[in-house]
């Protein structure tokens, strides 16, 4: 069996309030994610701040074999983590079959600069993959 290489920052705290960029990756990167299960994701990601106190979305875009967020964490409880293991565990049982692989990729926001670009990548991405 594989190894999951963990690629978090060490001694970092993952509760911090701030921003994060998440990408969630469907099984095998396959497109998954459109249809149906696209209106599924998309009512899980936006049920998240209703759900989990101190969360806010800034913004998300579903592609088919990957999700984009940025969350803003306030005050959260919880860890990025767990807000990511919630997310998918949710859209799976959803669904009801295996949806997502098993990690996820996460960056730190530092700055407003970061976030503008972030979110221009999130806003072309769709346009990129169609070339």
């Amino acid at each position: 069996m594989k190894a999951i290489k963990n690629v978090r920052l060490k001694d970092y705290d993952y509760s911090e309030n701030g921003f994060y960029f998440v990408t969630i990756c469907a099984d095998n990167r396959r497109p998954m994610l459109a249809g149906a299960n696209e209106k599924i994701v998309q009512d899980a990601i936006e049920q998240l701040p209703q759900k989990l106190r101190g969360i806010s979305l800034d913004y998300y875009q579903i592609m088919p074999s990957h999700v984009y967020l940025i969350l803003i964490l306030d005050d959260c409880e919880l860890k990025l983590g767990e807000i990511v293991r919630r997310l998918k565990a949710t859209a799976t049982r959803l669904v009801g079959y295996k949806l997502w692989q098993p990690n996820y990729y996460e960056h730190v926001i530092r700055d407003d600069q970061s976030l503008n670009r972030i979110r221009e990548y999130i806003q072309n991405n769709p346009l990129v993959e169609k070339l």
